[in-house]
C-alpha cells in the first residue's frame, strides 16, 4: 500500500478543496473566536505565508537566522503583543495564541523567536522591572529594534534551576556575575540578556539586565543541530560581568521570577505546537488525495482514512484545550498545572501527528518537498524546552496527589 516506487500522481476525488480549508470547515474554530482574535490570526497567517514559507526550507538547510524579519515582526505588532503599554499591542491571550499557531505552522523557529522575545525577555521586564527599565527597553523590543534573550538554563541541568551555579556578588555599588548558561535562544544576536543568578550573599535568585556588549559576556552558537536549524541557541559565558545596581530587576526574588515568564512561554507553545500539527495534517490530507497506489488514491483506503481521522481528532482536541487555556487566562484563572497539561499534551500529540503524516507520505516524507520532517525535528526540541514531558508529568502528579516527587 505504501510502496516507495510509485510516482506521485494527481487523482480527482470529489473536488480539489484545499486541505487547510477542509480542516477549518470541519473544526469551525471561527465560531469560538472574536473578530479581533481572527484579525490577529489573519495577519499572522499572511506573514507566515508571505515572509517565512518562501525561505524557510533554504534557511533551515543553511542554518540561517533571517534577522531582517525581526523588525517586520515588530511592525506587525507581534512582539510582546500580549503585554500592555510601553509600545506593546495589549492583545488578549487567545489572539496571542493564534499568532503562535500561525507562525509555528510555518516553522517552530519563528514562534520560538516571538516567545523568547515577548514571553520571556519582555515579560521579565514588564512584570519585574522598574519603570526606568521598562521605558528604556520595552518600546524598542516591541518594535524589533532590540532583541532580548533569557539566560536561565545551565549546562549542569535545565530541569533543575534551583541548582543554579551562576552567581552574582556585590562589589561596591555594582554586581559581578560569573557563570555559564546553555541553550540560550538568540544570545549571539541579542542586544540585551536577562540573566538569572544566585546572590552569593543569601542564595536568592535575582534577575539582571545585561547589555550583551558588557565586557565578560560572550555567546557562542551551538553547532551540529538537526532541529531548530533556522533559529539560534547558544552557550553563554559570564566572566566577571560587571553591572550597576540599577540593572537588577526589582520585582524578581527567587525562582518565582523566571518561572512566571516560563509559564507565559509554555502557554504559547500549547498553541504553536498545534500549528506544526496542522501543517503536517494538511500535507497528509493532500498526499492522501493525490498519491495513487494499486490503481487508486491512498486516501480512498480505510487504513489511511482511519489514520487521518485519528490525527484530526487529536488536532481538534489540542486546539480546544489551547482555547480553554486562553479563556481561563483572560479571567486570570489559569494555573501552572493547567499550563503543564497544555504543553505536555499538545506537543506530544503534535509529534504523533507529524510521525503519522510522515508515514502517510511514504519515502517522500523525509524530503524537503514536504514540511513534515522539518516540523518533526523541530517538535523534538519543543518537547524538551520549557519543561520536558517528565517535568510536566511530575507537576501534574504533584497537583493530583499533593505529594512532590521532584
Amino acid at each position: 500500500m505504501m510502496s516507495e516506487g510509485h510516482p506521485m500522481t494527481t487523482h480527482k476525488t470529489g473536488g480539489d478543496t484545499d486541505p487547510a480549508s477542509v480542516l477549518e470547515t470541519a473544526f469551525a474554530l471561527d465560531d469560538l473566536t472574536t473578530d479581533d482574535e481572527r484579525m490577529w490570526q489573519r495577519e499572522a497567517r499572511a506573514f507566515a505565508t508571505d515572509r517565512i514559507l518562501p525561505v524557510i526550507d533554504d534557511d533551515a538547510e543553511k542554518q540561517f537566522f533571517r534577522r531582517d524579519l525581526v523588525a517586520e515582526l515588530g511592525g506587525a505588532g507581534f512582539l510582546g503583543m500580549q503585554l500592555d503599554g510601553y509600545g506593546c499591542a495589549g492583545a488578549g491571550p487567545v489572539a496571542y495564541g493564534l499568532v503562535c499557531l500561525e507562525l509555528e505552522s510555518a516553522d517552530s523557529s519563528w514562534r520560538t523567536f516571538v516567545s523568547v522575545q515577548g514571553s520571556l525577555a519582555m515579560t521579565a521586564i514588564h512584570r519585574h522591572g522598574s519603570e526606568e527599565q521598562k521605558n528604556e527597553w520595552l518600546p524598542r523590543m516591541a518594535r524589533g529594534e532590540a532583541i532580548g534573550c533569557f539566560c536561565l538554563t545551565e549546562p549542569s541541568g535545565g530541569s533543575d534551576p534551583a541548582a543554579m551555579q551562576t552567581t552574582a556578588r556585590r562589589d561596591g555599588g555594582d554586581w559581578i556575575i560569573d557563570g555559564t548558561k546553555r541553550w540560550i535562544g538568540l544570545a549571539s544576536v541579542a542586544d540585551l540578556a536577562i540573566v538569572w543568578a544566585k546572590d552569593a550573599a543569601d542564595g536568592v535568585v535575582r534577575g539582571f539586565l545585561v547589555p550583551t556588549t558588557t565586557p565578560g559576556f560572550s555567546a557562542t552558537p551551538i553547532g551540529g543541530k538537526l532541529s531548530m536549524r533556522a533559529s539560534i541557541q547558544c552557550d553563554v559565558l559570564l566572566d566577571g560581568v560587571r553591572v550597576p545596581d540599577s540593572a537588577v530587576l526589582p520585582g524578581a526574588h527567587g525562582l518565582s521570577g523566571p518561572f512566571a515568564c516560563l509559564n507565559e512561554a509554555r502557554f504559547g507553545i500549547a498553541w504553536g505546537a498545534m500549528g506544526a500539527a496542522r501543517s503536517c495534517l494538511e500535507a497528509a490530507i493532500g498526499r492522501a488525495r493525490s498519491r495513487e497506489v494499486f490503481g487508486h488514491p491512498i486516501g480512498g483506503t480505510q487504513l489511511i482514512q482511519a489514520h487521518l481521522a485519528d490525527m484530526f481528532v487529536e488536532y481538534e482536541k489540542g486546539m480546544l484545550l489551547a482555547l480553554h487555556l486562553g479563556r481561563l487566562k483572560e479571567r486570570g484563572a489559569l494555573t501552572p498545572a493547567q499550563i503543564s497539561v497544555g504543553k505536555l499534551n499538545n506537543v506530544r500529540e503534535a509529534l504523533r501527528i507529524a510521525q503519522q503524516a510522515r508515514a502517510i507520505l511514504g519515502g517522500d516524507g523525509i524530503t524537503s518537498a514536504f514540511p513534515v520532517m522539518r516540523h518533526l525535528a523541530n517538535l523534538e526540541s519543543v518537547r524538551t524546552y520549557e519543561g520536558t514531558d517528565e517535568i510536566h508529568q511530575l507537576v501534574l502528579g504533584r497537583e493530583l496527589t499533593g505529594i512532590s516527587a521532584f
